[in-house]
């Protein structure tokens, strides 16, 4: 591509836990990163974030604007642990909790898109009980989203409740919201297409219209998780070159910290794997 037109941020999992925001910041930017990518996993450490005071919201605002790199999205996979469709009340409570927590957070950082986990359950059995309730969670999580202005975007999954782009729009357009949209990971949906039998390309398409952004994840068939870029199966030129077809401009590169002893060079690495994939598009 001659031109950039879009933005690649850094999934803040590619860096160890013990590094401040600064220092977070400071090696996306070094290494050419747009933006950074927030997690708030199922871990106390991470679900206390949501809770931070305002003093500490200023704080890291400050960093993003001293080093010239915002966090623009929001990897919310507490919900593995607290999904919406959980058959305990008490969980399906702190789910929302969670959900409201995360929607005012992205708020006050100027976070614009949170990517939801696509589970009614993960550690629990899933049936026709926790889909339906996880659904009137889902009405509830756009509705807090909607009034502030922030967008809830599904991720494809590894579990058969949500892997593909195709079962993520049927609650995109059941629940009807420009709020509630998709946020495919390139490298489960191929994972999918391999299970089924069926064209990734033609699934990533099914969401046009509704894509807010796209993970760029390397993956094998059954393997979901720190596959370096290049030993995998995922197309990403296709994935990409297809996804920009679709008018989508944000991208983030997910991939995991594995005690790295030069951890800038090894992001670099990976940066520059997919920025050649771009480079290589007409």
């Amino acid at each position: 591509m001659d031109k950039k037109n879009y933005q690649i941020g850094l999934y803040e999992k590619a860096m160890p836990p013990g590094l401040s925001w600064e220092e977070k910041l400071q090696i996306a930017k070094a290494v050419g990163y747009d933006f950074l990518e927030l997690s708030i996993d199922e871990t106390d450490e991470k679900l206390h974030r949501l809770k931070i005071s305002w003093a500490e919201r200023f704080a890291l605002l400050k960093a993003m604007y001293d080093t010239q790199i915002p966090i623009r999205t929001m990897c919310l996979s507490g919900h593995r642990k607290y999904p919406l469709g959980s058959e305990d009340p008490r969980i399906r409570s702190r789910s929302l909790e969670i959900m409201e927590d995360a929607v005012n957070l992205a708020d006050a950082l100027g976070i614009r898109i949170i990517q939801l986990a696509g589970y009614d359950e993960y550690y629990g059995e899933s049936n026709e009980r926790t889909k339906a309730l996880f659904y009137e969670g889902l009405v509830h999580a756009v509705e807090m989203a909607s009034a502030k202005g922030v967008i809830l975007a599904f991720e494809t999954m590894e579990t058969e409740f949500m892997n593909t782009v195709h079962k993520v729009m049927d609650y995109v357009l059941r629940i009807n919201s420009p709020y509630l949209q998709v946020y495919p990971d390139c490298g489960n949906i191929t994972n999918a297409a391999k299970t089924y039998g069926t064209d990734v390309l033609a699934d990533l398409r099914s969401g046009a219209g509704h894509i807010a952004a796209v993970h760029l994840k390397e993956t094998l068939p059954g393997k979901f998780r720190e596959i370096p870029y290049g030993t995998g199966h995922v197309n990403f030129e296709a994935c990409i070159e297809t996804a920009l077809n679709l008018k989508v401009r944000l991208f983030v590169t997910e991939f995991w910290y594995t005690r790295e002893t030069d951890l800038t060079r090894t992001i670099q690495i990976s940066k520059d794997f997919i920025d050649r994939k771009f480079s290589s598009l007409p």
